[in-house]
Formats: structure tokens, C-alpha cells, sequence
């Protein structure tokens, strides 16, 4: 019976301390991924204050996509007066099952939403009647200029210039 009790108490403890681990990658496992159709995502794609937002349209299959997210991401951890968010097109149900463990797996701790409006023709001509509706694709703004961007960044540098260059960061 000791040896029983012991064993409890250590594996409540076990517990105890692998739930406490400060680990950022751990926290985006349990964020919430909003689900919005077009007309709940559009607020975000605008702003009245003069904040930079850096808005990234973009999913798990596209290659390119899931190549230039770790620059997105150290982007937003260096510059945390950006407001960066991830625009998953991936499908809803994939959220648990393999959307938030792509993050984890990827350490991507940015804002992630996840748009599931299937009349794109409406709602891409809405964002840029020029975007042919290829991801990736990035919207950079405040609430005095905006900039469109159909095609991936190559690195951090990539990004920083395109900020720095509109934005006079």
C-alpha cells in the first residue's frame, strides 16, 4: 500500500511539473484559432489608429507560404509594435488535428485566424481587386497607407526593408 501511495504522489507530481513549462510553442496548442467568413475577418483588415499591421493570408499545403513563416514570425517577436497576424486558409475541422500542431511543430506563436468563407471571388476583390487570389499573400498598413504584397519574403530583411521603406520604421 507505501509503495502505491509513493507512486501516486510521484506521478501527481510528474504532472504538476510538466504542466508548469514556461514554453511559448506550448501556448499556441491551447489558443483559440477564431473561425470568421469575410465579413467577421474584415474588421482586422482595417485600422483608425496609426498602429502598422502586417497581415498574412497563407496555408499549411503551400509551400512558400510555410517557407517565409519563420521570417514572419521572428519578425513579429523583434517588433512588437507591428500587429501581425496569420490568415489560415486552411480547412476548420484540421484546426485540432492538424493546424495547431503544425504551429507547435513550427513554434509559430503569431495571432492565427483562420478564414472559412467559400465565395472568394466576392471577398477577394473586396481586399485587392488586383489579387488574383494566389497565396501567399500580405497586406501591410496603418491608417494611412497600405501595401499588397502577392508573393513570398526571402528572409527577415525582406520584411524589414518593405516596413521600413513604407512606414519610415
Amino acid at each position: 500500500m507505501k509503495k502505491k501511495g509513493v507512486f501516486v504522489s510521484f506521478t501527481l507530481a510528474l504532472c504538476f511539473l510538466v504542466s508548469c513549462k514556461d514554453n511559448k510553442s506550448e501556448a499556441i496548442i491551447s489558443q483559440d484559432i477564431p473561425v470568421y467568413d469575410f465579413e467577421g475577418l474584415e474588421p482586422l483588415l482595417y485600422t483608425q489608429n496609426n498602429k502598422t499591421y502586417l497581415i498574412n493570408f497563407w496555408a499549411m499545403w503551400c509551400l512558400p507560404c510555410v517557407e517565409e513563416l519563420p521570417y514572419i514570425q521572428e519578425y513579429a517577436q523583434k517588433n512588437p509594435d507591428v500587429e501581425v497576424i496569420l490568415v489560415s486558409m486552411d480547412f476548420p475541422k484540421d484546426i485540432e488535428t492538424k493546424l495547431k500542431p503544425f504551429l507547435k511543430k513550427n513554434n509559430i506563436t503569431i495571432k492565427v485566424v483562420l478564414l472559412d468563407d467559400p465565395d472568394a471571388n466576392s471577398w477577394i476583390n473586396k481586399i485587392n481587386p488586383e489579387w488574383s487570389g494566389a497565396i501567399p499573400f500580405t497586406i501591410m498598413f496603418n491608417n494611412e497607407k497600405r501595401f499588397y504584397y502577392e508573393r513570398s519574403f526571402d528572409d527577415l530583411q525582406d520584411i524589414e526593408i518593405e516596413i521600413s521603406k513604407n512606414f519610415n520604421k
